[in-house]
């Protein structure tokens, strides 16, 4: 049995209907292939094989891509700065309180080029509530939620969404706490898709398809972080 038909079955999910070109087919842009939905198999399948969601085009269809190269940022590579490190102080920090919330702000109307539309909200609500999806939260101490990431958890992969901020750092706390939770499991992959000046200067890197793939399935055969719910 594969990685994609392991944890399909662990999840009591049947077999995706789509059958996925390799990710190696994928276009100079990193994209591999256009159709298909945001069922929890189908989501599953594209993951452990490489590929993420993402509409493409005037019409907003649904793609699925895998870049070369690939932004991922190593366990021993997060870079902490002095008010980062301040800034752990500042928040208090929750794990799956607020997970449609953190993407809704994730899929802000305001933001430049945002694809975080109600269908994906829906379908990655359903992965979150098989304990597939996580949320990690920036609050105040007055309760207010002023950052966060959200991301798909598979055996050691974590695959980072998106991430917004209404408040310094808040988004760089949570992920300095994400490092920490992945950090407990051996051959974790944090992936965050593409490499932006942002994450860079958090630490990220490039790597190619070919070594994502390779440290994709050491991940997929490692044991899932534990994400300690609530507050």
């Amino acid at each position: 049995m594969g990685a994609t038909e392991e944890h399909l079955v662990r999840l009591g999910l049947p077999p995706c209907r789509w059958a996925f070109p390799p990710a190696e087919r994928a276009d100079d842009s990193g994209l591999v292939v256009v159709g298909g939905d945001l069922a929890p198999e189908t989501l599953i399948t594209a993951y452990t094989q490489g590929l993420f969601p993402m509409p493409v085009g005037r019409r907003r269809r649904l793609g699925w891509w895998s870049p070369d190269p690939r932004g991922i940022i190593p366990m021993d590579g997060l870079r902490i700065s002095r008010s980062l490190r301040r800034s752990l102080r500042r928040y208090d920090i929750r794990v799956d309180t607020a997970f449609a919330d953190t993407m809704s702000r994730c899929g802000d109307p305001r933001r430049p080029h945002g694809w975080i539309t109600p269908e994906f909200i829906d379908a990655y609500t359903r992965l979150h509530q098989m304990g597939v999806a996580h949320s990690i939260e920036a609050w105040t101490d007055d309760g207010e939620l002023v950052g966060g990431l959200y991301g798909v958890s598979i055996g050691g992969l974590f695959a980072g969404e998106s991430m917004f901020h209404h408040a310094p750092d808040a988004s760089k706390v949570a992920l300095v706490t994400l490092v920490d939770i992945l950090g407990r499991t051996p051959d974790a992959l944090l992936d965050v898709q593409w490499l932006t000046p942002h994450l860079a200067s958090l630490g990220a890197i490039e790597v190619s398809r070919r070594d994502y793939l390779t440290r994709l399935r050491r991940a997929l055969g490692s044991s899932t972080p534990e994400f300690d719910r609530g507050s």
